[in-house]
């Protein structure tokens, strides 16, 4: 199989030659410790982890284009520094945010996942009316540089390939808190839901306009919907309120996307997903990840309870790996041989890989997985 194939079977509950290798990904902060525990300087963990287990990289045939467009907004604002003071910057970001973060870092890291990073917020670029009209310009789905001039010939590509492609979006929730805050969304539901509401239909048409070339022209892979709504025990909102403000986009999102051919819509949250899986399956969504144990996710009662109506990606409880030895062991064994059984399952750390994870332990994880999925 390819990689494209052995991808899609292992995430519709087909039957994959062997399921992908996908332990995890480092933070910046987790590859200074492994290259002082033995990860060579200069090389790609990846690259590295594979020579270790005596693992072939999985060929790739066909020219490596990616699709190019972009769902953030065109123009970003100016990212400039409004003070420096006390070993912190007071930033405004490009998404128009005035963002607090401290000067060990410089302001690639305010809206990136390079590493473990904390970051204040103080004002959000959406507080009235006039802002909200403003806004609305810098998301036309048709600016000329949304696209990259040569998208007709990176779709032509990529309609024959061999190795997975897909794209990734904010969903409602995730986007409208980006323009309110999240307490200033959470009360807006409360206080003024319509205009909620006529936020979302904006996000949605346009997702649904700039998906709409891509869906006609490339047969996807995924769809990954970034959407963080939950806390460490509960949503951030309510099942009500979720069906209210999130299914509108949804609903038309998800049919359009498996009609063009792609077969994985995914939503990522991290918290506690119990009370929202139910709802994600009922609008067609098909995957989820990371799945954080630390916030009382147990992917193997959610495979008992939602069967194949849902596959997922990630669920093995970083803490374990951090203790490696025996402790890892009974995790991996607890979750991954059932779930691979079903089928519906990618296995892997259940975010991303904090710099507890020690180099060695992480291998001697990996080639637990590599074992149990088919590579060794």
């Amino acid at each position: 199989m390819t990689s494209r194939e052995r991808y899609r079977e292992a995430l519709t509950f087909g039957k994959p030659d062997k399921v992908p290798l996908r332990p995890g990904g480092p933070r910046e902060s987790t590859l200074e410790v492994w290259h002082r525990q033995g990860l060579p300087e200069g090389r790609d963990y990846y690259e590295v982890l594979l020579e270790i287990l005596g693992i072939n990289p999985e060929p790739i045939e066909t020219p490596r284009v990616s699709l190019g467009v972009s769902f953030r907004m065109i123009p970003e604002f100016e990212e400039k520094v409004l003070e420096h003071k006390d070993g912190h910057y007071l930033v405004q970001d490009w998404s128009g945010a005035i963002v607090e973060i401290s000067d060990r870092y410089d302001l690639s890291y305010l809206r990136s996942a390079k590493d473990f990073v904390t970051r204040k917020w103080h004002k959000f670029p959406v507080e009235s009316r006039e802002d909200w009209e403003e806004m609305k310009k810098r998301y036309d789905p048709r600016s000329p540089v949304r696209f990259p001039e040569d998208f007709e010939e990176r779709c032509r590509i990529l309609k024959d390939r061999d190795y997975v492609v897909g794209i990734g979006f904010n969903g409602p929730f995730w986007q409208l808190r980006e323009w309110l805050g999240f307490e200033g969304l959470c009360m807006m539901m409360v206080d003024d839901p319509d205009f909620v509401l006529e936020m979302v239909e904006f996000w949605t048409e346009f997702v649904y306009r700039t998906l709409e070339p891509i869906l006609d022209r490339v047969r996807l892979d995924y769809v990954m919907i970034s959407e963080d709504m939950a806390y460490k025990s509960h949503s951030m909102i309510s099942p009500d309120m979720v069906r209210k403000f999130l299914f509108p986009a949804y609903r038309r999102w998800v049919p359009a996307i498996k009609e063009s051919g792609c077969p994985v819509v995914c939503l990522d949250s991290d918290g506690y997903i119990g009370e929202l899986i139910p709802l994600w399956t009922e609008v067609g969504i098909n995957c989820c990840t990371p799945v954080e144990v630390a916030a009382g996710n147990d992917i193997v009662e959610y495979r008992r309870l939602y069967g194949r109506k849902i596959a997922f990606i990630g669920g093995i409880d970083k803490r374990t790996i951090a203790k490696g030895g025996k402790v890892m062991e009974e995790e991996v064994m607890r979750v991954v041989p059932p779930l691979l059984e079903d089928g519906g399952y990618i296995p892997g750390c259940d975010h991303g890989v904090p710099p507890d994870i020690s180099w060695p332990n992480f291998v001697e994880y990996s080639r637990l997985l590599a074992k149990l999925t088919g590579w060794l």
